[in-house]
């Protein structure tokens, strides 16, 4: 059983559609009690019933939104936190065994929460806020370890470094990250002329303005130029007719018109561009 097929099966019910209606809709499956949770497992487990796997996962979706809403913080889209809650529960549907002796609400909260997290980390911020183990685990309990809303004391640090194991360091370095946000490269339209200067973009070095630069690529370019005209007058003038008027004019015959103009298939006109192609990069290389 596929994860993906699952998903086609509660595919009608998608917070990203109608969210209010997605709740109502939620609202109205019952709960399972202990013996048809077991049942339906048994059924999955042992036969692979996909009707089984869909109950499971419809029953639980209203527990999967409880999870949901604990993140909202994050300034994401409730919608897409409860889409990737859902997708941990289909997944731990999947790899539920009902011979552990636990309920599925009680497995499932790991997988539901994972794949929450990883949606968090990867669009929270532009650049990644939390790399490592130790920094994921201070990422989702900072913000509830903190007593208000102002910077961290020392005292304050050490007791959340304490009680995470982490380093104080790293939770100040955490802290400042949390506080941070991101910043356009190019200044934002609509800011005026007296602030633009302030984008990092501002700050680059432009390369393409150094003098020997610009002369080595004005003297390449008129090379190039020479080398490609000197070649062309050495084509046929067919051929030289077809090149000119399919890669050199301003308007671009197609390979049909060519045809039609020479008395000959719109496939011999490929050849014949091919062809000169070729001639014309042999004549460059070997006037190096």
């Amino acid at each position: 059983m596929s994860t993906s097929l699952m998903a086609q099966n509660i595919a009608s019910l998608s917070p990203g559609r109608d969210l209010d209606g997605y709740l109502n809709a939620i609202g109205g499956i019952a709960v399972l009690s202990a013996e048809e949770e077991r049942e339906l497992a048994d059924r999955l487990y042992y036969e692979s019933d996909l009707e089984a796997a869909r109950r499971l996962v419809l029953s639980h979706l209203r527990f999967v939104v409880h999870i949901a809403k604990s993140y909202n913080g994050y300034g994401l889209n409730q919608s897409d936190l409860i889409q990737e809650g859902n997708v941990g529960l289909m997944k731990a549907v999947k790899r539920f065994n009902p011979e552990v002796g636990v309920r599925l609400v009680s497995f499932a909260v790991h997988w539901i929460k994972a794949e929450i997290h990883e949606f968090i980390l990867k669009n929270w911020r532009i650049v990644k806020v939390a790399t490592t183990k130790a920094q994921r685990k201070l990422f989702f309990n900072l913000r509830s370890a903190k007593k208000r809303n102002g910077w961290l004391n020392e005292a304050e640090a050490h007791k959340i470094a304490e009680d995470l194991g982490v380093s104080a360091k790293e939770v100040y370095e955490m802290e400042g990250r949390l506080s941070s946000h991101d910043s356009t490269f190019d200044s934002p339209v609509a800011d005026d002329e007296d602030s633009a200067y302030q984008a990092p973009a501002n700050y680059l070095e432009d390369h393409s303005f150094d003098p020997a630069l610009a002369v080595e690529n004005e003297n390449y370019e008129q090379d190039s130029t020479a080398r490609l005209q000197d070649a062309l007058v050495q084509l046929d003038d067919r051929s030289k007719d077809i090149l000119m008027r399919r890669w050199l004019g301003e308007h671009k015959a197609t390979l049909h018109e060519l045809a039609d103009e020479y008395g000959v298939s719109a496939e011999r006109i490929r050849q014949l561009e091919k062809n000169a192609m070729k001639k014309i990069k042999g004549m460059i290389e070997a006037s190096h």
